[in-house]
């Protein structure tokens, strides 16, 4: 079977499966499946489960998109052959941003990737390394994140165990982070120090193939994750634009992204390339608005006013002075947080801050970078100009996460899993799903340009859905109808959606 269908470029690029199932997870960990499949490779009493939907759903998906077509049905159906060879190492990137939502209790399934669907892409993944190789659940999620909790939520201990017990293969999952941030009402009043990838780190300098080249003259305005600006434009200045990768997975043959589909309040939608920002081993690298308003460079703002320009410098004094602070911090912090609302709104309710608008014009930036150094940049960070690693996406939308997301979305039912080897590809699939216009996401729309090192060998009108829903089958161009017409964040509310006649109801 040829590799080269599996890659970034591979002529299967823009083909993407679209199964669907129960809109709900029905499994416990280890999540079993509840049926033995032919190709299944467990046979003891306590390798299925009562009921699975989710995993049945993941197998569809992998079937509708023709993997090793020929022999599905059989014990010999590998479908991801193609993509994994015995001895590669292959790490499988999940989205576990973060274990609580902002302003609502329990993360209702709808903030991270579900254990269900890991539990059947590490199976199918066993399945084609045939007992040879590493099998890898990495990620770094949000700064504040605890990857134990994490742990907890999706099973990954369960599964371990059941590997195992049933299994002489080792799982193994790593926190790519090298610090936790210990935050306050979110503000970050110190860091934890944590083993972070075992295989270190690697700096990636994309240079003049930045996307931020062009805006080289605003650089200093970028602002990251945390109070230090200083250390972020040291890496994004004098025509540097470099990354701080995990080697972990830059030293894999093959990545398999796992994301969650849901919203993003800066880039619209958040699935496989904003999905890359836990592929980093430093947060504070990674451009996330430029601050100030519009008159000013900024993006931090989607008002152009004076309240908005005091705001501006209030908060940036405040970062300067708050870290020196010491001891004080954990007392300062809920109060000042607590008068910033007051005086200048709540970014989770109503008020655009932060660049968590349609006006962002860097976070996407920063996102194409990665998924360039992903697939171009090889272990020792070097630069090729071709693919270097396999990939292959499939996407966790059994419960999606609409409105407030990534980190406070609302759970929407949607019963999807969706598949293919270009990231590209597959989140122009969810953003017609989820019924937004990709034209008006500039993450998309400016993937798809032409460019050295380039994302896509397709356009959009050759994006081709592959389904048992008949409403869902075809081109991503002439299907009708905004679909689950999913509520974008109130920051791309009124803009990012499709309307009746671009979505081809109205005639």
């Amino acid at each position: 079977m040829e590799t080269t269908e599996y890659t970034l470029l591979g002529p299967r690029a823009s083909h993407v499966a679209i199964a669907s199932g129960a809109a709900t997870y029905d499994a416990p960990a280890p999540f079993s499946p509840a049926q033995r499949f032919p190709e299944y490779p467990f046979t003891a009493p306590d390798a299925l489960a009562e009921q699975n939907d989710t995993y049945r759903t993941v197998r569809d998906a992998l079937r509708l998109l023709g993997l090793d077509a020929g022999r599905f049905g059989t014990p010999r159906w590998n479908p991801l052959a193609g993509c994994v060879q015995p001895g590669d190492t292959v790490v499988i990137k999940p989205n576990f941003v973060r274990e609580f939502r902002e302003t609502h209790p329990g993360d209702a399934d709808c903030i991270i990737t579900h254990g269900a669907v890991l539990r059947a892409l590490i199976d199918y993944a066993y399945i084609a390394l045939a007992g040879r190789g590493r099998l890898i659940v990495a990620d770094a999620p949000q700064n504040d994140a605890d990857f134990a909790a994490i742990r907890h939520i999706t099973g990954l201990d369960e599964i371990q165990a059941f590997y195992r017990r049933h299994t002489h293969f080792l799982l193994e999952v790593y926190d790519l982070r090298p610090e936790r941030a210990r935050k306050l009402d979110g503000v970050i009043i110190g860091h934890i120090h944590l083993p972070g990838d075992p295989a270190g780190y690697v700096k990636v300098d994309l240079g003049s193939y930045s996307a931020f080249a062009e805006v080289q003259d605003l650089c200093h305005l970028l602002y990251g994750s945390e109070y230090d600006m200083g250390e972020l434009y040291r890496h994004h200045s004098g025509g540097i634009h470099e990354y701080l990768l995990s080697r972990t997975i830059l030293s894999a043959d093959c990545v398999i992204s796992a994301p969650k589909l849901k919203t993003h309040k800066k880039v619209a939608l958040t699935v496989n390339l904003k999905n890359l920002v836990g592929i980093n081993g430093n947060k504070n690298w990674l451009p996330h608005h430029r601050e100030g308003t519009l008159s000013q460079g900024g993006d931090q703002f989607a008002e152009d006013t004076s309240k908005r320009r005091l705001e501006r410098r209030l908060v940036r004094r405040f970062k300067r002075v708050f870290p020196w602070l010491g001891p004080l911090r954990p007392l300062l912090a809920k109060p000042a947080k607590a008068l910033g609302r007051r005086i200048f709104g709540d970014t989770n309710r109503d008020t655009v801050r932060s660049g968590n608008w349609y006006g962002n014009d860097t976070t996407w930036r920063m996102v194409l970078d990665l998924n360039r150094t992903l697939h171009y940049a090889d272990a020792t960070g070097r630069l090729h100009d071709r693919p270097v690693r396999r990939f292959f996406s499939l996407v966790d939308g059994i419960v999606a996460g609409e409105g407030n997301g990534p980190l406070d979305p609302t759970p929407r039912p949607a019963g999807l899993i969706l598949a293919g080897t270009n990231p590209l590809a597959v989140d122009l699939a969810c953003a017609r799903l989820m019924g937004f216009d990709y034209q008006r996401i500039p993450m998309l729309q400016r993937a798809l340009a032409k460019h050295p090192l380039p994302l896509a060998n397709f356009g959009y009108e050759d994006v081709t859905a592959l389904s048992d829903d008949r409403r869902l089958q075809g081109r991503l161009a002439d299907l009708q109808g905004r679909l689950f017409a999913l509520q974008p964040h109130f920051g791309w509310r009124g803009y990012v959606e499709l309307h009746e006649y671009e979505a081809g109801t109205v005639s």
